[in-house]
């Protein structure tokens, strides 16, 4: 299962704990949504355990469904700590430039050039009227799509988290500095030296950003994005104790179904 050359030992999750990390969505609601019950169903049918759900970044954009995808993060983040559950939503490099696009032309430039253009429209932005407008004329229609009940829900994604032997970002880390250490722009946007460096980090490192046909499992990291809005294919990575199960999307002729792999 695994490759590289990092520690020998299997990394755990702490006795009685639970987690499920979910890939980049990309604004696939409709992948999400059934990802979502399926984590519920496999939670429930295990021995109680302290649970926690982790969104590793870039809900939005490149997909069509945007908006929802963060209305309902944000409605299960909301259940689940009104139950005393855990949900984490960690920030991507398109929240990150969603962001930055309010106040900053050659963001937006650059958000738009990478998806950003769902996304807007996904917040109400006639088609016609998005393609008719200059940038400064976008910005503005943006700046009033989106309401400060949104801007500030995305200001509240996590750079990264921690949990037993894991840690949890959205990009990966560099290679040789300290978690702790680690600055916004790496967790966020980096691939290389990460992708290909086979030293261990210190924790397994769970991350989305880079897309892969199949999730990349090695000693020193764990890779989830799995390329859903093109792909058809949103996983979600279990961990329970030396335990890993990946569970994914499978689109069919329009149809959606779950598979469990180990």
């Amino acid at each position: 299962m695994f490759a590289g050359t990092a520690s020998a030992s299997a990394p755990r999750i702490p006795d009685g704990e639970r987690v499920f990390a979910i890939g980049d969505i990309h604004g696939r609601l409709d992948l999400f949504e059934a990802l979502m019950g399926a984590i519920m169903t496999e939670d429930q049918k295990r021995s109680p355990a302290k649970t926690t759900i982790i969104l590793l970044g870039d809900l939005i954009d490149r997909g069509p469904a945007s908006l929802g995808v963060l209305a309902l993060a944000r409605q299960w983040q909301q259940e689940r700590r009104a139950a005393g559950k855990a949900m984490h939503i960690l920030m991507g490099n398109h929240e990150e430039m969603l962001i930055h696009s309010l106040e900053r032309i050659e963001v937006l430039r650059q958000f738009v050039q990478y998806g950003g253009r769902e996304t807007l429209i996904s917040f109400g932005i006639d088609e016609k009227t998005y393609a008719d407008a200059s940038w400064e004329e976008l910005q503005v229609l943006m700046q009033q799509a989106i309401t400060q009940e949104w801007i500030d829900f995305i200001g509240t994604f996590e750079a990264c988290l921690q949990i037993g032997d894991y840690a949890f970002v959205h990009a990966g880390i560099r290679p040789g500095v300290a978690l702790e250490a680690q600055i916004p722009a790496d967790l966020r946007w980096i691939r290389e030296p990460f992708l290909s460096s086979e030293q261990a980090h210190g924790s397994v490192i769970v991350h989305g950003h880079t897309i892969t046909d199949d999730p990349e499992i090695r000693r020193n990291r764990i890779g989830i994005d799995t390329g859903a809005y093109q792909s058809g294919r949103l996983t979600a990575l279990l961990l329970e104790g030396e335990e890993q199960l990946l569970l994914s999307t499978v689109v069919d002729e329009e149809k959606i179904s779950i598979r469990l792999e180990k």
